[in-house]
């Protein structure tokens, strides 16, 4: 097991993923960077994948990307591989046929606020905060502004990207960047919620969802209705969508084959 990445599974297919380098605060260096990439391929290629959460050991859930490794490297070519190596990871979570979701108990910042940020769905603690800092060492979160300005409104990124001011987890959830606040206490049960939720709804259908949601979101107007319309059509031929359409008819619940 990678003493950074702890990885269990339970009978559902819900997968979790928890960050473990508590001392540097779950920091994305190489090691880190390295564990979650080699997860997430993993994962891309199992079918009995349903969902994954990704959680983090510490007082911090994320750090980004640890300034003193960088400052002990001023090499272009060295940062290049850096944040082509994160931005990797990012895609990755992207990609990944199932529903990613940040279990956020502490501080994200800079590329930890850019992790929470490209996953698809958070829960935070309402002890989580949530900064682009990078500023504040003469360094714009460049990266992160990616997910940011895609799950924000424009003004309050640009505040967060040029300030590096942190917003505590009812503003996120406010400005569009987690999805729900929970006590402390409960922020386990609120992302088995949520995870709950997708799980019982057909695999296909979440996988053709989430795929057409981000392709969708970057085309125009008619090329996404284009788009969307394929993705229905292919997804009323699966077997749980002729399910879930007899069941309508017959009123009674659907008994999903692929749930």
């Amino acid at each position: 097991m990678n003493p950074i990445l702890q990885e269990q599974r339970d009978a559902r297919g819900v997968v979790t993923l928890t960050m473990n380098d508590p001392q540097r605060f779950n920091a994305l260096g190489d090691d880190m960077l390295q564990a979650l990439q080699t997860a997430l391929d993993a994962l891309a290629r199992d079918e009995g994948v349903r969902a994954v959460v990704l959680a983090a050991e510490g007082k911090a859930f994320c750090a980004g990307h640890n300034l003193k490794d960088m400052a002990a490297h001023p090499e272009q070519a060295w940062y290049h591989r850096l944040f082509d190596r994160c931005t990797k990871v990012m895609l990755s979570i992207r990609k990944l046929p199932v529903p990613v979701i940040a279990r956020v108990h502490g501080m994200a910042t800079a590329a930890g606020c850019q992790l929470v940020a490209q996953c698809d769905l958070a829960v935070a603690s309402s002890a989580a905060s949530f900064a682009t800092s990078g500023i504040q060492y003469g360094l714009f979160c460049a990266t992160p502004s990616v997910p940011l300005v895609r799950n924000m409104p424009f003004k309050p990124a640009m505040e967060m990207l040029l300030t590096g001011e942190f917003i505590d987890a009812h503003e996120a959830r406010a400005q569009g960047l987690v999805n729900r606040v929970t006590e402390p206490d409960r922020l386990d049960a609120e992302v088995e919620r949520l995870v709950a939720a997708i799980v019982a709804k057909p695999r296909a259908a979440v996988q053709m969802g989430k795929a057409l949601v981000y392709q969708q979101r970057e085309l125009g107007l008619e090329a996404a209705y284009q788009l969307a319309g394929q993705c229905m059509a292919a997804n009323m031929m699966d077997a749980d969508a002729q399910e879930g359409a007899q069941a309508f008819a017959e009123k009674r619940l659907p008994r999903w084959r692929g749930a």
